[in-house]
């Protein structure tokens, strides 16, 4: 499988309404920006980063993937996967600018889209590639109906349509009001109509302090809280630590980490309960992987964050024996040739060859942007 070309994509999805916000973003676009690259016999495979549809520095990655790494690239076998990943990974001009941030999430485009070629040529899904499926249905927890910017009353009625009529049992619900009481009542309100049997869990999005993040622990144990999500500052394991040894609540983060050296210090300090790796911002599907194995040899859950919006994480999730769930949010699924697709609040395992990454004609000409 010898590499032809290295073609970057910048594509901005709309979302299914006109913006969603949570404690720190707004956002009416979702940015699905990476690379095609392609073989010499004509073999095509995808891999992306998620992004918040900022042209500028969705500019940053794409012009990395094409001044930095694709000459490092033409040529190769892309079954070479190990040795390509470390190649780019380590090559001491870009690590010199970059060991995290626009270097790493164009690595990571760049990764999926090998692991992509990769399953494709062996004709299998890519859970099926790495060794096969641990379970047998996956369950997802739906974040969509959850988002800071809904009213308390629309969020209830989506909440309960997600449970009576989509047939979630999961939920997740944003917080990071300035006055955190206003987030317990949201949640009050939520599993007072949803019931018991219902898991809640909330995300901050690194928005309160330590003592506001205690305070509110402190009224929000009794509503039964699954975990909370990114309570604090992304980098900052002490006050994780303090937090998690205040509350019974289990703390759940990962989405802002970059690398498998900040998930080993989050985890040999005991200062995170659930796991959350996402491919578009580590260094693809390889770093991912030693994350997981990381995390499930501290006997900890893996349930990824899905910046691809659960096109690849599907298939790690279907494949890896430590994630017991995936989380839910539909904005980009009609981009793909074979969409992510939930049935009774489970994920529908995905039969075809390669990481669920290919994009459709018509998502590209509706949706493309300049590189």
């Amino acid at each position: 499988m010898k590499i032809k070309s290295v073609e970057p994509f910048i594509l901005h999805a709309p979302l299914n309404t006109d913006s969603i916000s949570d404690s720190t973003h707004t956002i009416s676009h979702w940015g699905v920006v990476g690379t095609k690259i392609v073989t010499e016999d004509g073999l095509e495979g995808y891999g992306f980063t998620g992004t918040h549809a900022h042209l500028p520095s969705d500019r940053l990655i794409t012009s990395c993937i094409s001044e930095c790494y694709a000459s490092m690239l033409i040529g190769e076998d892309a079954q070479d996967g190990d040795r390509l990943w470390a190649k780019l990974a380590r090559y001491p001009a870009v690590q010199w600018v970059g060991r995290a941030g626009v270097t790493h999430i164009a690595l990571a485009a760049i990764d999926i889209a090998l692991w992509d070629l990769r399953a494709k040529r062996a004709g299998l899904p890519l859970w099926k590639l790495l060794g096969g499926a641990t379970v047998d249905r996956l369950e997802a927890y739906n974040t969509d109906i959850g988002w800071l910017s809904i009213p308390k009353d629309r969020l209830v009625e989506g909440s309960l349509r997600s449970v009576e009529h989509e047939g979630f049992r999961r939920l997740k619900l944003k917080v990071g009001h300035a006055d955190p009481m206003i987030d317990i009542g949201r949640i009050e309100a939520v599993r007072n109509a949803v019931g018991s049997s219902v898991t809640i869990a909330i995300d901050g999005n690194g928005k309160w302090d330590l003592p506001t993040c205690q305070r509110f622990c402190a009224q929000a144990e009794a509503l039964d809280i699954f975990w909370f999500e990114e309570p604090m500052w992304y980098d900052d394991i002490a006050s994780h630590v303090a937090l998690a040894r205040s509350t019974w609540i289990p703390i759940a983060l990962g989405e802002q980490l970059y690398t498998a050296e900040a998930f080993n210090a989050f985890i040999a300090s005991g200062a995170v309960h659930y796991v959350q790796p996402d491919v578009t911002r580590l260094a693809g599907i390889t770093e991912y992987i030693q994350v997981a194995h990381t995390a499930h040899s501290s006997r900890l859950p893996v349930v990824a964050h899905v910046g691809d919006m659960g096109q690849v994480h599907v298939h790690l999730s279907y494949w890896h024996p430590a994630t017991p769930m995936l989380e839910y949010i539909p904005w980009i699924k009609d981009c793909f040739a074979e969409p992510i697709r939930i049935e009774d609040g489970h994920y529908v395992r995905p039969q075809m060859p390669g990481a669920g990454c290919t994009l459709t004609k018509d998502a590209i000409a509706a949706y493309s942007r300049p590189c």
